[in-house]
């Protein structure tokens, strides 16, 4: 009796608490954290500027994802690797594609078709000098009727003008102050005059900007030669007849082999002269070197003799201290003794300078 009292008490007990705690104690929910990965947009995109083939502009630095570019002109997402506008450091190359040329060249990154040109631009710059007047003449070419070459020749002669035009550029804005620096150091006379830090500072500043400027005209050769030494590629490159249902042998090429030709030759000058330049200030460099190591040499023949004269002074003072001590030596009342202790002084200090001079000579005719 008592248990069953008990118990249901208990149970009485229990729901009423359940019931409180259900009801006033509220389940709180954990707060869960979400991570955004930011995404940049822009390497997903290609901003450029289209022009059809009567020079008109279609679209002026439009933004397009590489996917759908891609998509649009049978390309793979590797050769977009090739006009990556965010590298500065890009290898010069021209690839030929089965419906396109892709350029990538000094200033100029473009896409041909045979009745499109795709100029690539890159994010967040302004178009160079060298770009807008690149635009004016490919809208000029385009236009032009009296040109009998097909479309995508033109524009590859047009971008082919303003690499060479760029490059001919640099080296005159860079052979002036060559030249008047080489002409300053021609006349050496006074090595303190003439080679002083600020011209030698120019020579190591223009020396660097050569070969540089160097190593970039000559991958702008290289691409264009490398491209001569495939006459696949030279075939697939006319793409205009290849839309007309043309399709030309692996021989038939000389139109444009003669178009590349000409402009690997503007190049291959254009390195030379790079080249004759950077032979002139080495050589400049050479005579400036020689001039400071025998400045340099002189400098230090003189320490060697003005040491070996303090060393023949130090052997003469020798027999000064010793016969300046306070100690009796009995030389002191002979009337010879001056004399004679003064000549044995000077002869050790000249025996001492013309030993050493001696075996100096011999050590630098070893060397030599």
């Amino acid at each position: 009796m008592l248990l069953s009292v008990f118990g249901r008490n208990t149970r009485r007990s229990f729901s009423t608490f359940f019931f409180i705690s259900k009801r006033f104690i509220r389940p709180t929910s954990i707060p869960t954290r979400t991570t955004a990965f930011p995404t940049n947009t822009a390497d997903l995109k290609l901003r450029c500027t289209e022009f059809d083939q009567h020079g008109i502009v279609k679209t002026t630095a439009g933004d397009i994802r590489k996917s759908e570019f891609c998509q649009q002109h049978s390309l793979l997402p590797r050769d977009l690797r090739t006009i990556d506008t965010r590298s500065v450091n890009q290898k010069p190359s021209i690839l030929v594609r089965s419906e396109a040329i892709l350029i990538n060249m000094a200033h100029m990154r473009a896409l041909l078709k045979s009745d499109l040109v795709v100029l690539f631009d890159t994010f967040g710059s302004t178009n160079s000098y060298n770009q807008s007047v690149f635009v004016y003449d490919l809208q000029e070419r385009l236009r032009s009727k009296n040109d009998q070459l097909p479309f995508e020749f033109k524009a590859l002669e047009a971008i082919l003008i303003s690499v060479t035009s760029s490059m001919q550029s640099e080296l005159e804005a860079l052979e002036g102050p060559v030249n008047r620096l080489l002409d300053d150091l021609e006349g050496l006379v006074d090595i303190e005059e003439s080679v002083n830090q600020e011209r030698l500072k120019d020579l190591l500043h223009l020396s660097k900007k050569l070969s540089k400027f160097e190593h970039d005209v000559s991958s702008v050769r290289d691409a264009i030669d490398e491209l001569l030494e495939f006459d696949d590629d030279l075939a697939a490159m006319y793409l205009t007849a290849k839309k007309s249902g043309f399709s030309r042998d692996a021989s038939d090429h000389e139109e444009v082999e003669l178009l590349l030709e000409a402009y690997l030759k503007q190049t291959e000058e254009i390195a030379n002269e790079t080249s004759r330049l950077i032979s002139n200030l080495k050589s400049t460099e050479d005579v400036v070197q020689l001039t400071l190591d025998l400045s340099r040499n002189a400098l230090m023949w003189f320490d060697i003799r003005l040491t070996m004269v303090t060393l023949s002074a130090s052997v003469v003072s020798v027999y000064g201290a010793l016969f300046g001590m306070n100690m009796k030596n009995y030389f002191e009342d002979d009337p010879f003794a001056f004399g004679l202790v003064s000549g044995v002084a000077l002869l050790s200090g000249a025996g001492a300078f013309f030993v050493t001079l001696r075996k100096l000579k011999t050590l630098a005719r070893i060397r030599s």
